[in-house]
């Protein structure tokens, strides 16, 4: 444990990773610490409804409540992401989490939609903590297996996004809207004490200053294929996993008549798609990135067949939106973690700005998601919605298609 809390820049944290295993404790707190951090980002999904009517929001603009979300964390995973390849990554840690700390104390007291909507911007900026602990984890994983370390840290990530939808419904069922960010504000205080004493320090040692770094982000863009690649695969699903979550709450709603409490037990169940993530790390180490890469394609795009095709509003047809969600989660989830293990094969110096970039990108798939979810269920209902989600996969997997088998 001693040699690892002495871990300092790139060829420290390679030397650790290839004389010891990584510590379980680290893979474990940094799991954790991922899924409380990133869960901010999900609470409002399941919650549109009541936010937008407590904030005098249309049922148009709803959508706006997770985009802007999601467009503070885009923001944050190309400006503050690639830090993390200049600057200690324990202080840019805690210094992110400190401003989500304060957002979400802000969103808390927000009295109406412009106070939320600026809080959300933040809560997104600051959950970037999140991407630059990944990258950290791989920095501390041997080569031969980044891929289940990753893949269990991104575990601990997806399980926060998939119980912050339950979570968020069941603690407003119970206290309102309110209280799930007023919950989360202590919860990420504590945490960012915790992480603060005990990760070890990674000081990177820069190349250049920020200027160049940031200027560097577009010629990586344009001379890696490989990340251009996988982050307009993931930003496809994501797409399509924000179009869904955004909406099927309103769905939920509106036909099933389902309270917070029931739409809490509904997106519980999409939990069980997290267990593609660790299953497909460990299959990416053995090689099998590109067949299971379209798997997920086919995935989200039979989960939307399911949910347009069967739209009545018997307990038939919501035990089968119940296994669509399912089905898209696994997808959403095992592709990313098959995206950032390649993506973290690329190389040491760069890790920071390139899991910034793919971030980024697929987030912002994720935004004009959410967005279109919004107008999409407020002026075609369901069958547009989810005409919608067939139509993004079926177009990335015709470009998957395309894909070289070496690449």
């Amino acid at each position: 444990m001693e040699q690892v809390s002495q871990i300092n820049g790139v060829t420290g944290a390679k030397k650790a990773a290839e004389s010891a295993a990584m510590p379980g404790w680290i893979t474990f707190l940094l799991a954790a610490s991922c899924g409380l951090i990133v869960a901010n980002l999900y609470y409002a999904q399941t919650l549109v409804g009541p936010i937008a009517a407590a904030t005098h929001l249309s049922s148009g603009a709803a959508g706006l409540i997770v985009t802007l979300t999601q467009i503070g964390y885009v923001i944050g995973l190309l400006f503050v992401v690639p830090l993390s390849d200049i600057i200690e990554n324990r202080r840019l840690t805690v210094i992110s989490l400190l401003v989500v700390v304060a957002a979400l104390v802000a969103a808390t007291l927000a009295p109406n939609a412009g106070l939320f909507l600026g809080a959300s911007l933040f809560i997104g900026l600051g959950s970037v903590a999140a991407q630059i602990l990944v990258p950290y984890a791989s920095f501390l994983a041997a080569e031969e297996h980044r891929g289940r370390v990753v893949g269990n840290v991104m575990s601990g990530l997806l399980l926060g996004i998939m119980f912050a939808r339950p979570l968020a419904s069941f603690v407003s069922g119970l206290w309102g809207w309110h209280a799930i960010y007023a919950i989360s504000a202590v919860i990420i205080a504590l945490l960012t004490l915790l992480l603060s004493r005990v990760l070890p320090q990674r000081q990177p040692v820069p190349a250049m200053n920020y200027g160049g770094l940031i200027r560097s982000l577009g010629t990586l863009l344009m001379n890696t294929p490989v990340l251009r690649r996988r982050a307009i695969y993931q930003a496809s699903l994501f797409g399509t996993f924000s179009l869904f979550w955004t909406t099927v709450s309103l769905r939920l709603a509106d036909t099933y008549h389902l309270s917070q409490q029931g739409i809490a037990l509904f997106a519980l169940a999409g939990v069980a798609g997290a267990v593609a993530s660790p299953i497909a790390g460990r299959l990416a180490d053995k090689g099998r990135t590109r067949p299971l890469t379209g798997l997920a394609f086919l995935l989200a795009g039979g989960a939307f067949l399911i949910a347009y095709l069967f739209r009545s509003d018997s307990a038939v047809t919501l035990g089968l939106l119940v296994a669509a969600a399912i089905l898209l989660d696994m997808g959403v989830s095992g592709n990313l973690v098959l995206g950032q293990r390649a993506i973290y094969s690329l190389g040491n110096e760069a890790r920071g700005r390139l899991n910034g970039l793919f971030m980024a990108i697929f987030f912002i798939g994720g935004a004009i998601g959410s967005s279109v979810g919004g107008w999409a269920y407020a002026y075609g209902g369901w069958e547009l919605t989810s005409l919608i989600g067939i139509a993004v996969p079926a177009l990335a997997f015709v470009y998957y298609l395309t894909e070289k088998k070496q690449a």
